[in-house]
């Protein structure tokens, strides 16, 4: 049984009924929370922290009203429930917030001794209030209220703390604000030398350091005996993105993929092939090759004398799966045979571990010259195929197991376990005596937990699903391999997301209403981006290698970004135009003494402008042209220059690249990749206006500036890396 194609029909495997529209809105509602609330996932003490740029993550251009009637909103919200900011046990080197958080740490603890253990809430400030803002006073104060305290209100806490504040180079000045806001402003020489440090040391020193060693992510999950499709684009985009941020975070992320081999789609798979080679009944050596022409020329021909034009590997032969399932519906005595052919005969066994050598072949490696490659091959890292048979021989003791432990009882001829909460149990052996998508889930974790000694468990599926993780996390939760709550460690996670909708608001298919293939889907990004390159003349500049690495750099990016930028939990709709075309001007103004350049692209009507991987691309590519036409070395100008932040849009560039690794452990705690595609947005919003302000080549301050140039993009291709993202030098 495989994931991911529920992804498109909004089923629940656990089920097999439709998504609960009520279920879905309460992942939106959750999924909002998540983005003014920062999960800590460490070791008690456990806590909650303010959203870390409630305001440094919108666009420079938006007004400080704007953005104070946010921020108060987020404040009140956070304060409601007593957030608390958790350090972790390592404290990373380009953390703001938590070098700021140890300062105040050791305030905190010099004004209100009595209170041990209270952790620093920091936020970012509302503009013109400062950078940062500690909020503990209001919470404090509620605590020691009545106690003989010196204290009269939080105000005059808030003043205290900022009274024992220690010497420290980062902060320039602090005020309090309202009930006992510690607003922080940062000092300009220590944020230029926290960035030249980053220069010279590497972006790698800028890491969060998460209390985890070793995570599981699930992602993507094709079934073997299909096509890879549109329904596992989201899985596929999203899982690689955890997996990239979490391994920059220095965990060891083993990526599975947990594929559909097993199970009487794969029966009904080989006897349809059986029956069209009954020389298979030998014991002879299987023909596999006789068997992918066949399937070849079957799909792509229609008859079995047809040579095709090109190649297809079995596993991407969506029509001929669809021909032996029809088999399967009508033909009972077929039916019967293909259920048998999953069960122990070497002969059914050989020919399923040489299809599965086969499909596997071609899920990591390109199809034909002519077919961009799947899973994104120039930029998804593969996961190791660990299919739902690799699981099937744990899945007697774990069953054995929870049977010992009272979970398992009997339900009309079926073996369950009830959940309580629940209408309906968790079916765990069906009634003829077979196992099912929770049995296997059910011993990949035993496996998981117990073998592979994974902390953090992550299963990115779609939202359809999340009735039958709750269930399953909670059948292991009674068993004792997870701790009750879903804060300490080991711990699981389902990574819910929405679907992928065409313009017409309904499941993206193609005209004939059919699934969209992966494969084509990725031929039209690159080939729309080849044709934008040839209208620009970049053909007759350009070589042919260089116009083929920028097409499919620009066209599967913009496909990447433009899911990863929504909100997972929420449907997105697929649009083209919208990722790639220039129809609707949107100015990038770059202003020098030698040119003027300008780009337009469109913006959907919902988002923010510019907000594609198309605008981010070029935005990268323009600064490294300015550094080029410099003429200056970058490595020569590290060694001897220095960073200045004195000009105003110089130390707001300066602030948020500092703020890239609260970003990144933001992202990775909370699970959300849009965090950080907001982040990228606004980082070039800022560059855009320091370059527009700001003279580079030829000023007083060109060192300085080019060295800030190289620091964004630094970080800008830190960025792409960890979405998954190609970058281009020139365009």
């Amino acid at each position: 049984m495989k994931r991911n194609s529920e992804a498109q029909r909004g089923k629940n495997p656990s089920r097999g009924g439709a998504v609960v529209g009520r279920e879905r809105k309460r992942e939106r509602r959750a999924g909002r929370g998540m983005r003014s609330i920062l999960l800590t996932p460490s070791t008690p003490p456990h806590g909650l922290s303010l959203h870390s740029h409630s305001f440094l993550r919108s666009s420079p251009s938006l007004s400080a009203s704007g953005f104070l009637r946010n921020t108060t909103r987020k404040l009140i919200s956070a304060t409601k429930i007593r957030a608390l900011f958790t350090m972790a046990t390592e404290e990373g080197a380009g953390n703001v917030k938590r070098q700021l958080a140890k300062v105040f740490e050791k305030s905190i603890g010099e004004t209100v001794p009595s209170e041990v253990g209270v952790q620093p809430l920091i936020a970012a400030s509302p503009p013109n209030f400062g950078d940062y803002q500690c909020n503990n006073a209001m919470a404090i104060f509620s605590k020691i209220k009545g106690k003989n305290s010196e204290f009269r209100n939080p105000r005059s806490l808030g003043e205290a703390i900022m009274k024992n504040l220690p010497q420290s180079d980062m902060i320039e000045s602090c005020s309090v604000a309202g009930p006992g806001f510690v607003n922080i402003v940062l000092s300009k020489t220590w944020l230029a030398k926290s960035v030249q440090k980053m220069l010279l040391e590497g972006i790698h020193t800028w890491a969060p350091k998460l209390p985890v060693k070793r995570a599981v992510v699930d992602f993507s999950s094709p079934n073997i005996a299909k096509e890879m499709h549109v329904g596992h684009l989201r899985s596929t985009i999203i899982g690689d993105t955890l997996a990239r941020m979490l391994e920059f975070s220095g965990v060891d992320v083993l990526r599975r993929n947990h594929v559909g081999d097993w199970g009487t789609q794969f029966g009904m798979l080989i006897e349809f092939l059986f029956a069209q080679f009954p020389q298979w009944e030998d014991d002879s050596e299987i023909p596999i090759q006789d068997l992918e022409v066949y399937a070849v020329r079957y799909l792509v021909c229609g008859d079995l004398n047809s040579e095709p034009q090109t190649s297809l590997p079995l596993c991407f032969s969506m029509g001929f799966y669809k021909q032996s399932k029809k088999r399967f519906d009508d033909d009972p005595d077929f039916k019967e045979r293909a259920q048998k052919a999953v069960g122990g005969e070497p002969k059914y066994r050989k020919a399923w571990a040489k299809i599965c050598e086969i499909s596997h072949y071609h899920l990591v490696s390109r199809i034909s010259p002519s077919l961009s490659p799947p899973f994104f091959l120039r930029g998804v890292i593969l996961s190791v195929y660990q299919g739902e048979s690799f699981y099937n021989p744990y899945i007697p003791r774990v069953l054995e197991e929870l049977g010992s432990k009272g979970l398992i009882e009997e339900s009309e001829g079926a073996r369950v376990i009830k959940i309580e909460g629940k209408d309906i149990p968790l079916i765990v052996v069906k009634r003829d005596g077979g196992y099912n998508y929770a049995s296997t889930d059910l011993a990949a974790l035993w496996y998981r937990l117990n073998e592979e000694k994974a902390e953090w468990i992550i299963y990115v599926t779609d939202v359809g699903q999340r009735e039958h993780f709750e269930m399953f996390f909670h059948a292991a939760k009674l068993a004792g391999w997870l701790p009750g709550d879903d804060i300490q460690y080991p711990r699981t996670s389902h990574v819910g997301f929405g679907l992928v909708l065409g313009e017409d608001g309904k499941r993206f298919r193609t005209r004939s209403s059919e699934v969209v293939r992966l494969v084509d889907l990725l031929d039209e990004a690159k080939n729309r981006s080849w044709q934008a390159l040839i209208e620009r003349g970049k053909d007759k500049e350009w070589t042919e290698e260089e116009l083929l690495q920028t097409a499919e750099a620009v066209g599967y990016g913009a496909v990447k970004y433009a899911d990863l930028k929504n909100n997972r939990l929420t449907n997105y709709t697929f649009n083209f135009d919208q990722m790639l075309s220039d129809k609707v001007p949107f100015v990038f103004l770059f202003v020098s003494l030698s040119f003027l350049f300008m780009v337009l692209w469109e913006a959907s009507a919902l988002q923010l402008l510019g907000n594609t991987a198309v605008y981010l691309l070029y935005a990268h590519a323009r600064i490294c042209s300015i550094i080029r036409k410099s003429g200056k070395s970058i490595d020569e100008l590290k060694k001897g220059g220095e960073i200045v932040l004195a000009h105003p849009d110089e130390r707001a560039l300066g602030l948020h690249l500092l703020q890239f690794s609260e970003i990144v452990e933001e992202a990775c705690n909370n699970l959300l990749p849009n965090v950080l595609c907001e982040y990228l947005y606004n980082l070039s919003e800022y560059f855009t206006k320091f370059y527009s302000n700001c003279q580079v080549v030829g000023s007083p301050e060109e060192t300085s500036r080019l060295l800030l140039c190289e620091a964004t993009a630094v970080v800008m291709r830190k960025c792409f890396h960890l979405l998954g993202i190609t970058p281009v030098y020139k365009i």
